[in-house]
């Protein structure tokens, strides 16, 4: 049985940064930086997912407009049409949404509301412990 978002999400925990729509490029640059990420969700007021910003989109806005892109806000150059999980999600699905899709990062949704993100190495890890518990259960079903 393939493992849930919800039961990645209650092992690594639920907290996301994110930032409001009006956020200058560079203070999200900066808080990338600094807590170490590669996405960030921007949010509504109503903790709603309004669009993410990840290091490809600081790429690719610096590129296109020059060092003048930082002072722009942070919605000009998020992601606006996020693709979204559940908690319900289980594991193989997510990663055919995220290679399908070629994300790194999926922000997950419950209620309508941020409820927690997953990136490749949060499945990557999940995928290592899903193999050595299957890996685990025939050792045993070998020995007995």
């Amino acid at each position: 049985m393939s493992i849930s978002v919800k039961h990645m999400l209650d092992r690594k925990g639920r907290d996301v940064v994110t930032v409001s729509r009006d956020a200058t490029i560079e203070e999200v640059a900066k808080i990338l930086e600094q807590k170490r990420i590669g996405a960030i969700v921007v949010t509504s007021l109503e903790d709603r997912i309004a669009g993410i910003f990840t290091e490809r989109d600081l790429v690719r806005c610096v590129a296109k407009e020059g060092p003048a892109a930082l002072s722009n806000p942070v919605s000009s150059a998020m992601t606006t049409s996020v693709t979204r999980c559940r908690e319900e999600t289980t594991l193989n699905e997510l990663m055919e949404i995220m290679s399908s899709g070629r994300f790194r990062h999926v922000p997950v949704e419950s209620g309508g509301k941020l409820a927690g993100i997953i990136s490749i190495g949060d499945v990557v890890k999940a995928r290592i412990q899903e193999v050595e518990a299957e890996a685990e259960h025939i050792r045993a079903y070998i020995a007995s």
